[in-house]
C-alpha cells in the first residue's frame, strides 16, 4: 500500500448515543492517520467494534461477532482488529486471551490513544482512566461531516451507583467537560451546517461548570449560538433535574419539548433496593413541575421489570405510575444481573413471572405511545429532514417530539427545517405533508 492509497476503517457501534459519538471521534482520530471509513469489513484494513455493556449478554455478542471475523483475519493476517467501549473496559486482556485474532483493546476513556495503538507505538490493551482529558488529544471534528443533526458529549461517567448498573465501573466517575470547549465544538458543528445538537452524558443533567454553573446555564449559552435551531439532551437522572434546567425548558425555544427521564420502577421499596435515591412521589412531583414549565413536553422513561425482590404489589405500583404520567414512549427491560454490580448475587424473580410482568408493562406503554402519536395527527409540527426516504421524492426527519416523520417533498432537501402537517400515524412513525 502506497502513501497515496488511504487505509480503510470499518467500525461497528453497539448501544447508546454516546457510543455513536465516540465512534465518530475514533473515525476522526484514525482519519488523522490516513484512514477513511468503509461500510464493509471485507474492504477494511482495520475493523473496530465499539461495544456496550448495558444490555444482557453484551460480552457474548462481542465474542460471537469476533468469531465471524476469524475467516477474514485468516485470509488477511495483516488486518487489524480492535475492540473498544465498555465491554473492552470490563473484559480487558481477557478478550485477547479468548480471541487471539484481536490486536488491540481500548476503553472508552482512552480511545484518544487508538492511533498510537494501531501503529504499535502503545500497549495493545489500554483500559486506564487517564489523568489527561481525551478530548484535548483528539483532532478537530471532521470538516466533511455535513449531517444536519449531531451528538456532542458534555459529561461522562456516573456517581449514582445504582445497584443494577455497570456504568460507574466501565465509564468511571462523573466528569464534566469545560463549558468553553463544549461551546467551541458546538460552534464548529453549526458552522458546518448542523442545525440540531443533542448533548450527551451518562448523567447529562449532572453537568456542572468550574464556577458551579448548572446544566440549564450551559443550555442557555449553547442556545445563543447563531444558526443553531434545536437542542436536545440525554440521559438524565431525576435527582439532578434542578430548577435552572426546568426553567430552561420554559424559556428557551431551541430546547425541544422532549425529555427522557428514567424512573426504573414505581415502587419505593424497589427504588430503594436499586439505590435510586428518589421515591415515586418525588418523581411525580418533579413531573408536575416540568409540565407546569412546559405543558406540551413529551416524557419518555426507562423501566426495569423483575428486579430482585420485586413482588406483585411492586409491579402494580409501576403500572400505576405509568398511568399517572402518560409517557410518549419508554424503554422497558427484564432485569439481568451484571457482574460486579451490587445486585449481581441477589435472588432473581422467577423468569416466567418477570416475563409476564414485562409483557403487561409493555402493553400499557405501547398503548400510551400509540395515543401520543395519534394526538399528533392534524397538528402542524416543525420537522428537520435528516435523510432521503425509501420512496422517490420522500424525505425523513424528526419532529419536535423526536418522532420520525415521512414526507413527500421533492422540492425540499436534507437539512431543511420545515412546517409539516401530520396526516397519519404508523406503528413507530408519522406521515405528513408540507404545510
Amino acid at each position: 500500500m502506497t502513501d497515496q492509497t488511504p487505509k480503510r476503517l470499518f467500525i461497528k457501534t453497539y448501544g447508546c448515543q454516546m457510543n455513536v459519538y465516540d465512534s465518530q471521534r475514533m473515525v476522526e482520530a484514525m482519519g488523522a492517520e490516513g484512514y477513511v471509513q468503509t461500510d464493509r469489513p471485507e474492504d477494511a484494513d482495520m475493523v473496530l467494534l465499539n461495544t456496550c455493556h448495558i444490555r444482557e449478554k453484551a460480552a457474548e455478542k462481542l465474542y460471537s461477532d469476533l468469531g465471524r471475523l476469524k475467516p477474514l483475519k485468516g485470509a488477511r493476517p495483516d488486518l487489524k482488529i480492535g475492540v473498544a467501549g465498555c465491554v473492552a473496559q470490563a473484559e480487558g486482556e481477557e478478550i485477547i486471551r479468548r480471541m487471539p485474532l484481536v490486536d488491540l483493546v481500548v476503553g472508552p476513556q482512552a480511545y484518544h490513544r487508538l492511533p498510537a495503538m494501531a501503529r504499535g507505538d502503545a500497549p495493545a490493551v489500554d483500559t486506564d482512566f487517564p489523568a489527561e482529558d481525551k478530548f484535548d488529544h483528539l483532532p478537530p471534528r471532521a470538516a466533511t461531516r455535513r449531517a444536519p443533526a449531531a451528538f456532542l458529549t458534555v459529561q461522562e461517567g456516573c456517581d449514582k451507583f445504582c445497584a443494577f448498573c455497570v456504568v460507574p465501573y466501565t465509564r468511571g466517575v462523573e466528569v464534566s467537560r469545560p463549558a468553553e470547549r463544549i461551546l467551541s465544538e458546538a460552534r464548529d458543528l453549526v458552522a458546518r451546517g448542523v442545525r440540531e445538537i443533542t448533548l450527551l452524558g451518562q448523567n447529562v443533567n449532572g453537568w456542572h461548570g468550574d464556577a458551579g454553573e448548572g446544566f440549564g446555564t450551559l443550555i442557555r449559552r449553547i442556545a445563543g449560538i447563531e444558526g443553531l435551531d434545536r437542542i436536545r439532551y440525554t440521559t438524565s437522572h431525576p435527582n439532578d433535574m434542578g430548577g435552572d434546567l426546568i426553567e430552561a425548558h420554559r424559556d428557551i425555544p431551541q430546547l425541544m419539548p422532549y425529555l427522557h427521564l428514567p424512573v426504573q420502577s414505581g415502587s419505593d421499596r424497589i427504588l430503594k433496593a436499586m439505590n435510586r435515591k428518589h421515591t415515586a412521589d418525588q418523581y411525580l412531583r418533579l413531573i408536575d413541575r416540568i409540565r407546569a414549565a412546559r405543558p406540551d413536553i413529551m416524557l419518555t422513561s426507562d423501566f426495569i421489570v423483575g428486579f430482585p425482590g420485586e413482588m406483585e404489589e411492586d409491579h402494580a405500583a409501576t403500572l400505576w405510575l405509568v398511568e399517572q404520567v402518560g409517557f410518549g414512549t419508554a424503554f422497558s427491560f427484564k432485569y439481568s444481573p451484571r457482574p460486579g454490580t451490587p445486585a449481581f448475587d441477589r435472588p432473581l424473580v422467577e423468569d416466567a413471572v418477570a416475563n409476564a410482568r414485562l409483557q403487561e408493562l409493555q402493553a400499557l406503554l405501547d398503548r400510551q405511545q400509540k395515543a401520543a402519536q395519534v394526538s399528533m395527527v392534524g397538528r402542524t409540527l416543525s420537522v428537520l429532514f435528516e435523510k432521503p426516504g425509501r420512496m422517490p421524492g420522500q424525505l425523513v426527519g424528526k419532529s419536535d417530539y423526536l418522532h420520525s416523520v415521512f414526507v413527500h417533498a421533492p422540492q425540499a432537501q436534507v437539512g431543511d427545517l420545515v412546517q409539516v402537517r401530520i396526516k397519519a400515524s404508523a406503528s413507530n412513525s408519522l406521515e405528513g405533508e408540507l404545510a
